[in-house]
């Protein structure tokens, strides 16, 4: 078996990115532990469990970027490049499960049983989320960054490694705001309820962020078609050949980040001969991989279309009329 394929220089850029983003999650994650455990704070506490979440999740995405770059053997001749969405999958539940879950419980025992006012724990757990919000905040800035070198929005985000590092550290920002503002007012008003509030909508926050990734990794991982300008461009491409009469389907399935399955049924004109059509599907598959660069796996079903009529005329199946 061949050694794994060198990453290209966006995996290696992600993986810095994923890794500033594991280290900032570490760190806050023990300083927001601590100072939720000193003030009592449910809102701070939820959001220690969102950055551990955060942090699982990184080390998920590590995962990912090593094991899709493995080269395709007898057991998985179309590669592993499907490795990045499973973990990413992983990292979307890991959110929901010790995120999400874990913030709607600290809200709803801070409903029920109230919360133990420490003022200068409280002050010493906001001066943490202010550090941590400028750490999140760095790091959701390091990751916009490679997005906009990776070719803006929608070509940047197409890598779920990426997307999810985005996402996260998004969330953390408009997170660790929820909770410095229930924090605030719980001090002012003595209201244990708006830090409750606070933790049950990071909780809600958490949870739609989970869903949002797991459903963009669920369609991946199911057997997602490529993107439809690359679709366009192998019909365009099919149907402007002189030897192909029609195109009758048209396929297409992501396999990885980078790499797609493409598979063709087309209809050649009548009179060529087998030569001729060994040479045509060898151009052509040569055509598409020079149109798109992720198609590296290309099937093409070629028929003459005389041959087709003939296979579907009534003495060729069988069927006769008259009597």
């Amino acid at each position: 078996m061949s050694n794994a394929p060198k990453a290209p220089k966006s995996d290696r850029r992600t993986r810095v990115t994923v890794l500033v983003a594991l280290a900032a999650n570490l760190v806050i994650a023990v300083a927001k532990t601590v100072g939720g455990l000193v003030a009592h704070s449910p809102a701070l506490l939820s959001e220690a469990a969102h950055s551990v979440a955060d942090s699982m999740n990184e080390v998920f995405l590590l995962a990912a970027l090593r094991r899709s770059r493995r080269p395709a053997d007898r057991r998985h001749p179309f590669g592993y490049g499907k490795e990045r969405f499973f973990w990413s999958l992983l990292a979307a539940v890991g959110i929901f499960v010790m995120g999400g879950c874990f913030s709607f419980f600290q809200g709803i025992e801070a409903l029920h049983g109230g919360a133990e006012e420490k003022f200068g724990g409280y002050a010493a757990g906001m001066i943490v989320l202010g550090v941590a919000f400028v750490a999140e905040g760095l790091s959701l800035v390091r990751a916009l960054h490679q997005v906009r070198r990776q070719g803006g929005v929608v070509d940047g985000l197409r890598d779920p490694a990426l997307r999810t590092v985005v996402a996260e550290d998004a969330t953390a920002v408009l997170g660790v705001t929820l909770a410095l503002t229930g924090m605030a007012m719980h001090m002012i008003t003595g209201q244990v309820g708006w830090e409750a509030s606070a933790s049950l909508a990071i909780g809600a926050l958490l949870v739609y962020v989970a869903y949002r990734l797991g459903r963009d990794a669920r369609d991946q991982l199911i057997g997602q078609a490529a993107d439809p300008e690359a679709d366009a461009r192998i019909r365009a491409l099919l149907e402007a050949q002189p030897e192909i009469d029609s195109v009758e389907a048209l396929f297409t399935m992501q396999t990885g980040l980078e790499t797609a399955l493409v598979a063709a049924r087309v209809d050649l004109v009548p009179g060529l001969d087998s030569e001729q059509v060994e040479e045509v599907a060898v151009r052509i598959k040569r055509s598409i991989g020079r149109t798109v660069a992720e198609a590296d796996q290309i099937f093409l079903d070629v028929t003459e279309r005389s041959a087709r009529e003939a296979q579907g005329s009534p003495a060729a199946t069988g069927e006769r009329g008259g009597a």
